[in-house]
């Protein structure tokens, strides 16, 4: 028997509406990676908001395709990373301090889209914050290679749990206009 899927599933429909929804999602993506919110105690982007958003709400195949497209677009060498050029662009970036989170972030994709789909309220909301552990893992493990071990933590992981738990929040209680039934696991 087939698995229920909800009507706005975009590979539902074939192969165009993917076609417009992963450029679109690299956008939306590039947009919430250069969004600066003041916050404490540090500025937020909407990076994680977006990976777990698309997550929810396209599953993990859309997910996963958006984020690699993503990171094909960074490693062409194109504004897509938070950040000033500066801070390097292309593959230089995406193998600095941040590599890890990136790597997270791709697999938070398809783990919060697997975890969370057909779930409820409270089921998103621990996908969602397995998928933030995953983050903060693949981060500090490669943060353990530039950063002293009794730092990792601190500038690594603590700054951004308030911001991030906050904004998890927000999409778990965004996530209760999904019909219950909703499955968007391909």
């Amino acid at each position: 028997m087939a698995t229920p899927v909800s009507s706005t599933h975009p590979s539902r429909f074939g192969i165009l509406p993917q076609l417009v929804v992963i450029p679109a999602g690299v956008i939306l993506m590039t947009l919430a990676a250069k969004a600066q919110i003041p916050f404490w105690p540090v500025p937020m982007t909407l990076h994680t908001m977006a990976v777990m958003g698309f997550a929810l709400f396209l599953g993990p195949r859309l997910a996963v395709s958006i984020f690699l497209a993503y990171l094909a677009a960074g490693a062409a060498g194109l504004p897509v990373f938070s950040g000033t050029p500066e801070r390097g662009i292309g593959l230089a970036y995406m193998m600095g301090p941040t590599a890890g989170y990136l790597l997270g972030f791709l697999l938070a994709s398809a783990l919060v889209g697997h975890w969370a789909a057909g779930r409820k309220f409270l089921g998103r909301f621990g996908a969602m914050l397995a998928g933030l552990a995953l983050v903060y893992a693949c981060g500090a493990a490669w943060l353990s290679l530039l950063v002293p071990a009794d730092k990792i933590l601190s500038v690594g992981v603590w700054p951004f749990v308030p911001g991030d738990l906050l904004k998890i929040a927000i999409l778990a209680v965004a996530s209760l206009a999904l019909p219950r039934r909703a499955d968007v696991r391909r």
